[in-house]
C-alpha cells in the first residue's frame, strides 16, 4: 500500500484536513479525500475536531496511520517547536503546540509551516512556480503574507517568520490589518477591502448602491460583495478595487526591489478578481519598482486554484 499523508490547513475562517498519496516526482499528489469545518471555539476544541476529521479520512481510505502530517497556518509561528503564536486571524491561539497534538495522535512526524511558505512550496513544486529558482507567493485572503523561494530553496528566516509583508505599514492612516493601521494587510486582504470601502463610503453618494446592498450597514460589506458589484460596473466598487490594486502594487514593489524574483504568484482574491486589481497594481509597479527587475518578472495567479490550501499543507511533508 502506498504511503498516505495528512494535510491540515488552519485558517481564520475555515479549517480543513486532506489525505493524499504521491503520484510521481514533480506531480501533484492525488488527494484521496478532504473534509472542512468552520473555524471557531477554543484551540483545543478545534484541534479535536480536526483530529476527528483526519480519523474519518484515514478510516474511509482504509489507512491505519499517516506517514507524515503537514500543518499550514498563518503566522507568526515557532515552526521549530511546532507552535502557533497568536496569528491576528486566530485570536486565542497563543503558543498552541499543534505538532505535538498530531504527532502524539498518530505516531508520525508532523511539520508546521507558515501558510504562505507552504503555498509557495506547493506552487513551486506543482503549479505556477515550477521550473524557476526565485519565486514569491502571496496569500491574499483573510490575511496577506509572502512565501519566499530563493535560489531554489524555501527561505524561512531566523525563526520561521520571514515574509510577513502584511505587517509592513504603507500609510500612516488606513484600514487596520495585522494589528497595524495602514498596513499592507489592512489594504490587501478580504477584511481590508471591506474596511476600506466602509471608510470611503462615509459621506460619499457614490457608495449608495453598495450601502443598499448591505442594508445600510457598512460593517456588512464583504470583499466578495464589492467585487460582484465592481464586475457589474459599479463605479464606487471599481474604485475600491483599483485603490487596493495600487496598494498591492506598492507591496509587490518592495518585494521585487529586495529579492528580484522571476515570478510572483498570487492566490486568494487575485485568483478570483485579478482583472479588478491589475490596472492599479501595474500602475504602482511602474512607478515604484526597479525597472530592470520588473522587466524579468512574471506576475501570475495561483495555478492550484481554490485547492491550494490542501496542496500547501501536504507539500510540507511530501
Amino acid at each position: 500500500m502506498a504511503k498516505a499523508y495528512l494535510g491540515i490547513d488552519i485558517g481564520g475562517t475555515k479549517c480543513a484536513a486532506s489525505l493524499a498519496v504521491r503520484t510521481g516526482e514533480g506531480k501533484k499528489p492525488e488527494i484521496l479525500g478532504k473534509k472542512k469545518i468552520k473555524t471557531g471555539g477554543t484551540p483545543d476544541e478545534m484541534l479535536r475536531k480536526l483530529g476527528n476529521l483526519a480519523d474519518e479520512l484515514l478510516s474511509d481510505g482504509g489507512i491505519p496511520a499517516p506517514a507524515g502530517i503537514g500543518i499550514a497556518c498563518g503566522g507568526p509561528l515557532d515552526a521549530a517547536r511546532g507552535w502557533v503564536l497568536s496569528p491576528p486571524n486566530l485570536p486565542g491561539w497563543d503558543a498552541v503546540p499543534v505538532c505535538t497534538f498530531f504527532r502524539e495522535r498518530y505516531g508520525a512526524p508532523a511539520v508546521l509551516g507558515n501558510d504562505a511558505d507552504a503555498c509557495a512550496l506547493a506552487e513551486w513544486k506543482f503549479g505556477a512556480g515550477a521550473g524557476c529558482r526565485n519565486m514569491i507567493f502571496l496569500t491574499f485572503g483573510t490575511g496577506l503574507g509572502a512565501g519566499l523561494i530563493l535560489d531554489g530553496k524555501l527561505y524561512r528566516g531566523a525563526n520561521g517568520n520571514a515574509g510577513e509583508i502584511g505587517h509592513v505599514r504603507l500609510r500612516p492612516k488606513g484600514p487596520v490589518g495585522y494589528g497595524k493601521e495602514g498596513s499592507a494587510e489592512g489594504f490587501c486582504s478580504g477584511g481590508g477591502i471591506a474596511r476600506l470601502a466602509a471608510i470611503r463610503s462615509v459621506g460619499n453618494p457614490a457608495a449608495e448602491p453598495l450601502l443598499r446592498a448591505a442594508d445600510g450597514d457598512p460593517l456588512a460589506f464583504t470583499a466578495g460583495m464589492i467585487a460582484g458589484m465592481a464586475k457589474a460596473g459599479d463605479a464606487f466598487c471599481c474604485d475600491i478595487y483599483t485603490e487596493c490594486g495600487e496598494m498591492l502594487g506598492e507591496t509587490l514593489a518592495v518585494l521585487i526591489d529586495l529579492f528580484n524574483p522571476e515570478r510572483i504568484v498570487l492566490g486568494g482574491i487575485f485568483m478570483r478578481s485579478g482583472e479588478l486589481l491589475r490596472r492599479g497594481m501595474e500602475r504602482a509597479l511602474r512607478k515604484e519598482a526597479l525597472p530592470q527587475s520588473l522587466d524579468c518578472l512574471q506576475i501570475l495567479p495561483a495555478e492550484l486554484g481554490e485547492n491550494i490550501g490542501d496542496y500547501a499543507a501536504l507539500s510540507l511533508v511530501m
